[in-house]
């Protein structure tokens, strides 16, 4: 079985996101065969201005770049304020546009909200089809949970989120497998 990498970008910038544990419990729960790596340098990355998008790129810029360029996939975990996307991971996203990291790259997107949230979702889609990304849609998901200061082992003791988490990764490694 071929091994697939898999990075794991959380739109939080919170110490507890829900966001963020989500991802480390997918990382807890992924098959074998996927290799799911927790990005975190969101709070590094510089306000994105094209003038600054010039060789060298700052080198947080290029870390996410490499980090992006050498994985198989995406996996997004991404909170909804004001009924949009963070800016702190639009600005994450504004950096991959100019990219060739990442045309093409297969994204799956996980909704953690509880509330049913779905404006920022459905603005990221857009986002990333307007990137050119490659969405997953049988590996994109909701799995409600509690807002802030959920923690990953509250998560993994909930059968039913692990569940949710497992055919999520199930359904991301059998189209990465079709790829």
């Amino acid at each position: 079985m071929m091994m697939r990498r898999v990075l794991c970008l959380s739109g939080s910038l919170r110490r507890i996101s829900t966001n963020t544990a989500v991802l480390q419990a997918a990382r807890q729960l992924a098959p074998a065969g996927l290799d799911l790596i927790l990005y975190e340098g969101l709070a590094t990355l510089p306000l994105f201005n094209p003038d600054d998008e010039i060789e060298p790129l700052p080198a947080p810029a290029q870390a996410l770049r490499t980090a992006v360029g050498a994985s198989d996939a995406l996996l997004i975990a991404c909170p909804e304020y004001a009924h949009g996307v963070p800016g702190a991971f639009k600005n994450l996203l504004d950096w991959l546009v100019g990219s060739l990291e990442f045309p093409g790259k297969p994204v799956a997107l996980l909704n953690a909200s509880g509330r049913g949230s779905h404006h920022a979702q459905d603005a990221l889609r857009e986002i990333l089809l307007t990137m050119s990304a490659q969405l997953l849609d049988e590996a994109c998901a909701t799995v409600p949970l509690p807002g802030a200061g959920c923690e990953v082992a509250a998560i993994l003791r909930d059968e039913a989120r692990c569940a949710e988490l497992r055919a999520v990764l199930a359904a991301l490694a059998a189209e990465l497998s079709g790829l």
